[in-house]
């Protein structure tokens, strides 16, 4: 007998999965914050759901790393981008600098 493999119940497998490890997340991260409130940042990392965590998200990361999708048709230039991000830069050093000069007290 040849099992039939269909698309949408893939996707939709894939969907139910995406929408399990969301709650598990934000249940490990709700713990987390709870062991944070109550005992600091030594009791939240001494719990073992720390480690589960860090290491979801690391595994999580590694494999989405493989999945690329162009989106971007058209070429841009990378010099024209650069010059922005280095204005933007620029804008929050100043404004940086100026509030910086005109603290009391600060030399």
């Amino acid at each position: 007998m040849k099992k039939i493999v269909d698309q949408r119940f893939t996707f939709l497998n894939l969907q139910h999965i995406k929408i399990a490890y969301i709650i598990q997340t934000l249940g490990v991260l709700l713990i987390l914050g709870h062991d944070f409130l109550k005992g600091g940042l030594e009791k939240m990392k001494a719990n073992s759901l720390w480690v589960l965590f860090i290491l979801s998200s690391v595994v999580y990361g590694y494999l989405s790393l493989s999945i690329s999708l162009e989106q971007e048709k058209e070429i841009k230039r990378p010099f024209r981008s650069f010059l922005l991000s280095l204005f933007v830069l620029l804008v929050i050093g100043s404004i940086t600098a100026y509030l910086t000069s005109v603290t009391s007290g600060f030399n």
